[in-house]
């Protein structure tokens, strides 16, 4: 389970960017979190696995407080928690194989790591993700000979052989094309069923958070401002979401404008 409590995050003497936020997430859901740019999504992922450290308030995963943890606590920490990157991230003058096995760097010794040595073990795991996600006969290609969503899968088994507690994904489909975005949510969608596993996703396409993810949570400025299954995300929710628009007063708007409208009608 991962818990956040009263998360505050404030790059310099500005306004937060994070704003008091509280989200749970438990069991092998899929949530999306959505909002205009400048919510603060990517920087509620990146606080998780403290890409970036919180200014105040707790992260909690499966028992583990987060937010005070460095050095090796820090890096045993996060190879509980996978990542797949909007850009990929991926090393494109080495193999897939190799690319895939850097997820379990933080697993190595030194001369293992910068010998490539790769236990057994490990190189089947890898060949069985692989296979799993359609990949496995581009293991020995390099990775920039690869497309788009090939690339995003080779991201995703890198993530996945970290053996994570919990996946997060940054845009996973941002660059990709719209037919290979729903494969990928798909996939991701799949693999959160089929490992047990909760997956967070930062995500601007409104309609795969609806039909790919089980709940969704809308941020605007650094907060969150809706929480709820795919069904309740109406168009007043997203007007609040999207334009600070509150429901109610929505509501309010449309209650009026019909009341006015036989008036402007005579």
């Amino acid at each position: 389970m991962l818990k956040i409590t009263d998360l505050v995050k404030r790059y310099g003497t500005g306004d937060p960017v994070l704003k008091d936020l509280n989200l749970t997430i438990e069991g092998e859901t899929v949530v999306s979190v959505i909002g205009s740019s400048g919510a603060g999504k990517s920087t509620l992922l990146r606080c998780i696995n403290k890409l970036v450290a919180p200014t105040s308030g707790s992260i909690v995963l499966n028992g583990t407080e987060l937010t005070g943890l460095t050095g090796r606590q820090l890096r045993e920490a996060r190879r509980k928690i996978g990542m797949v990157f909007q850009g990929f991230n991926l090393v494109d003058r080495l193999t897939v194989m190799e690319n895939v096995q850097s997820g379990r760097l933080g697993y190595l010794s030194t001369w293992a790591a910068l010998t490539r040595r790769y236990p057994r073990e490990e190189i089947r795991h890898a060949y069985e993700l692989m296979e799993r996600v359609g990949i496995a006969h581009y293991a020995d290609k390099r990775a920039d000979e690869l497309s788009g969503g090939e690339r995003q899968r080779v991201g995703v088994v890198r993530a996945l052989m970290q053996r994570p507690e919990i996946l997060l994904a940054d845009e996973p489909t941002a660059s990709l094309d719209p037919k290979t975005s729903e494969q990928i949510m798909q996939l991701l969608r799949d693999l959160a069923g089929e490992l047990k596993l909760p997956v967070l996703i930062n995500i601007h396409n409104v309609n795969e958070a609806r039909l790919y993810t089980d709940r969704i949570v809308g941020m605007r400025y650094g907060r969150i401002i809706f929480d709820s299954v795919p069904g309740d995300l109406t168009d007043a929710a997203m007007d609040e979401i999207y334009s600070g628009i509150p429901s109610q007063d929505r509501a309010q708007d449309r209650a009026a404008d019909a009341a006015a409208a036989p008036r402007l009608a005579t």
